[in-house]
């Protein structure tokens, strides 16, 4: 393959679950991937199963915090100097937010009915949910962007949830600034979630209608959405999209859900090598686009 024409990705969370999925289709797609991981030796350990399905050519490991700008830091260098520009950015990495009962989960899971699922809200725990979501995605971002821009067809995939939907926000407020495409701004999207994070610490955020299903993560999810809409706004040559990838069976779904891994991450892997000329903006449900 010429090397013009090679394609280079990085993928955040890649160690399990549906970052590897991705990672695993994309090498399988011929793009040299980067598995990142906040934990080193599960990162490797993910390398060496790859290895084991003969992609070892075209996955590489480096770790990942993206709660920590030392971390991205290095990254960034790292992809520069070994690929001089990135192609795919595919932002997976998150975490819950909540305090939650498994077994509660599971049988939720199992009836499709979340209304049962008690969510124990801690501030410290919301407070990481928000940086690693959706601050530490961004940091990543920026970071990255530069590289991307010396892409040809520049993709960015933003891992979303159907938890982020604006329907589920009976928030007023909040829901009306995120949906706002013209008026959005990063510093707006900073005031939602700030003074979310202040309603949990206050004890409010039921009594302030934040969204009742597992609160830190809807909204980080939403701020995410939001995020990719105005980037898709400031660059126009790139392909920017946020996707959710339906109820897959992962860690953080404590393995319930109706889809596999490989299913969760056709649905990424689709806007990661979107032909030219494809959406930008969107908000993805599986393959299907879906009002934010």
């Amino acid at each position: 393959m010429a090397e013009a024409t090679k394609r280079y990705a990085v993928v955040t969370g890649a160690n399990k679950g549906i970052g590897f999925g991705t990672v695993r289709q994309l090498a399988s797609n011929g793009v040299t991937v980067v598995l990142t991981a906040r934990d080193e030796k599960r990162g490797l350990e993910a390398v060496e199963q790859l290895k084991e399905l003969g992609l070892s050519d075209l996955v590489v490991f480096h770790q990942l915090d993206v709660t920590d700008p030392v971390s991205i830091a290095s990254l960034e260098d790292f992809v520069k100097t070994q690929f001089g520009k990135l192609d795919i950015l595919v932002n997976n990495a998150g975490i819950i937010g909540s305090q939650l009962n498994p077994e509660a989960f599971r049988s939720a899971a199992e009836e499709i009915d979340w209304s049962e699922v008690s969510t124990t809200l801690n501030y410290e725990l919301a407070e990481e949910c928000l940086e690693t979501n959706y601050y530490g995605t961004k940091r990543v971002t920026e970071a990255l962007l530069p590289i991307l821009q010396l892409s040809d067809s520049p993709r960015i995939v933003n891992v979303s949830s159907r938890f982020a939907k604006l329907m589920n926000f009976p928030n007023g407020w909040a829901k009306e600034v995120l949906s706002e495409a013209e008026s959005l701004t990063e510093v707006r999207i900073d005031d939602v979630l700030g003074v979310f994070l202040e309603d949990v610490k206050q004890g409010l955020a039921e009594t302030k209608s934040w969204p009742p299903l597992f609160p830190p993560y809807s909204v980080s999810k939403a701020a995410l959405n939001a995020y990719t809409r105005i980037l898709a706004n400031k660059y126009p040559n790139f392909y920017i999209n946020c996707v959710s990838p339906g109820f897959v069976k992962t860690d953080i779904s404590y393995n319930t859900g109706i889809l596999t891994i490989e299913e969760g991450a056709e649905s990424l892997v689709r806007l990661a090598i979107l032909p030219n000329g494809g959406p930008t903006g969107l908000y993805f449900l599986r393959q299907e686009v879906t009002p934010f």
